[in-house]
């Protein structure tokens, strides 16, 4: 993402930090999980509502774009006129941080340009914290790509284009990456895409985990022009954590895979 854009991002979270009032429960870092959602478990996740990232971004989030069907998340991007956008979307995120361990997603993105749809760890000053975050994006100009990135200390540059055989908006796909002090590998079905062993570049604090689907009128070079062609819908299968050391927690994870 552009550097003015993650400068409204940060803005925007500072916006959240309004609404979600910090728990104790925030400051200690999570156990390993697997999330199949048969249900959302409010106490776990936390859903996005009632606000917006920035400028960049033409949606407020709402928790009526989330729910649950037939065993998977849905996260929906809409126009309903919300806020100050014109535009609904989804977002959940953890209540609680997530340290070093494998972190997994099985998720269908959403097609159209201008929109994302993303499988993120992030943290920041509305947590006291620097920002430091760990990214896949699908941007919907060209969902045969999924985008790996990461910031340290709210610096980026580290992005990475890497091809989704059949599209990752045509089906469900795989996305994981492992974070260790002194490594961070990133997979798409089960196939590192991505090493980095610069330490410089491998975040440090632990992270809340999250999944969104939003829209931008104005990033045009990064997420290609906007142009709304009815409803968009993000469908996520899966959420994983598996902290070092630990076995896998499901016989497809890539901790089992490649150990």
């Amino acid at each position: 993402m552009s550097h003015s854009a993650r400068k409204s991002l940060l803005r925007g979270f500072g916006l959240m930090a309004a609404v979600i009032a910090t728990s104790a429960a925030a400051q200690s870092t999570g156990a390993s999980f697997v999330e199949n959602f048969d249900r959302l478990d409010n106490s776990f996740w936390y859903v996005s509502d009632g606000w917006n990232n920035g400028s960049h971004q033409n949606c407020t989030w709402s928790k009526q774009q989330v729910d649950i069907d037939g065993g998977r998340l849905q996260l929906r991007f809409e126009a309903k006129p919300l806020g100050e956008r014109q535009y609904a979307c989804g977002e959940i995120q953890t209540r609680q941080r997530y340290g070093y361990g494998t972190f997994e997603v099985r998720m269908k993105a959403a097609s159209g340009s201008g929109l994302n749809s993303a499988f993120f760890s992030y943290i920041g000053p509305t947590d006291k914290k620097p920002h430091d975050e760990i990214d896949f994006e699908v941007l919907g100009k060209n969902a045969g790509e999924v985008q790996v990135n990461q910031y340290i200390s709210a610096k980026g540059g580290n992005e990475k284009l890497v091809p989704v055989a059949g599209g990752a908006d045509k089906a469900f796909n795989d996305y994981a990456f492992i974070w260790a002090k002194d490594r961070l590998r990133y997979y798409v079905n089960g196939k590192l895409v991505q090493e980095v062993t610069d330490p410089a570049k491998i975040p440090s604090n632990p992270q809340k985990i999250f999944v969104s689907l939003w829209g931008s009128d104005t990033l045009k070079n990064w997420m290609g022009a906007f142009a709304y062609a009815g409803g968009a819908r993000m469908e996520v299968d899966r959420i994983a954590f598996t902290a070092p050391g630990e076995k896998c927690r499901f016989p497809e994870s890539i901790s089992c895979t490649i150990n």
